[in-house]
């Protein structure tokens, strides 16, 4: 199938980057189209896309169509399509934060789309991303496996309800930069007690992807494997303890918080 983009920021061109490297798409069916052509074009080129004129004109030229813009401009978005939907049977895939299926649906007034909602994070582009998906009735089973399995391709996916989209945004969409203020908050640890910052973040952060895959492949819970680290009266649980004093595990769940009530629009 054809995979049409409106819309080419980082996001965007994180799926994008994810597919290329694996071979999951060919460059040459993907079409791109974005308000500033000095960007998309340019990405264009050096991605061997198909940069088209106009959102109309991707939709014309793909079957599976990303909406890929921010919520602000998203009705006029919609606007300029909908005739052109209507005359076209085509998959929509959101990923546009914030705006429901059912929004969407009754923006293009066409009660037949199939539609699909989405939330990636950053690592798709690495290929060890987080992919929520939710799909409207209409999508049929082809369609979603078919989606689905282009987001395997980018790391892993998990079929929820909407109503968690928000969570979701909080505990992937967002926590990679937490992680990445983590990881930077060791490194620089690091630092004080001699090591260089380069040094200092490797070891960080390896010690970080070790640990997720622990997590990931270990039968116990997180407490579990916290607890098997900690030998009694050891250096870890002084470190631990002095987390929990400086209130680690609160700011943790203020920072999900916070995130769910700005996407959420509290």
């Amino acid at each position: 199938m054809k995979i049409g983009f409106i819309g080419a920021g980082h996001m965007a061109q994180a799926i994008i980057n994810g597919w290329l490297k694996v071979n999951k798409v060919s460059s040459s069916d993907i079409f791109i189209h974005s308000a500033r052509r000095e960007s998309y074009a340019v990405y264009a080129q050096e991605k061997n896309l198909v940069p088209v004129d106009s959102n109309n004109e991707v939709i014309k030229k793909a079957d599976i169509i990303f909406l890929a813009v921010k919520p602000l401009v998203l009705g006029k978005v919609l606007a300029e399509v909908r005739d052109k939907l209507k005359k076209q049977n085509k998959v929509i895939v959101s990923m546009v934060s914030g705006v429901s299926l059912t929004e969407i649906q009754q923006e293009l007034d066409n009660d037949n789309v199939e539609l699909l909602r989405i939330m990636p994070n950053v690592n798709v582009e690495i290929n060890e991303g987080m992919t929520a998906l939710a799909k409207n009735e209409c999508m049929t089973e082809e369609h979603y496996d078919f989606c689905e399995n282009l987001f395997n391709a980018l790391g892993k996916t998990s079929n929820i309800s909407e109503k968690d989209f928000s969570t979701f945004v909080a505990l992937s969409g967002s926590s990679p930069a937490f992680v990445y203020f983590f990881i930077d908050a060791l490194s620089r640890a690091g630092v004080k007690y001699g090591l260089s910052k380069k040094q200092a973040t490797e070891i960080a952060a390896q010690a970080v992807m070790g640990s997720a895959k622990k997590v990931l492949t270990d039968p116990r819970t997180p407490w579990e494997l916290v607890d098997d680290v900690s030998s009694p009266g050891g250096t870890t649980v002084a470190g631990l303890l002095a987390m929990e004093e400086a209130g680690f595990m609160t700011s943790i769940v203020k920072a999900v918080d916070a995130t769910i009530a700005k996407d959420q629009g509290k």
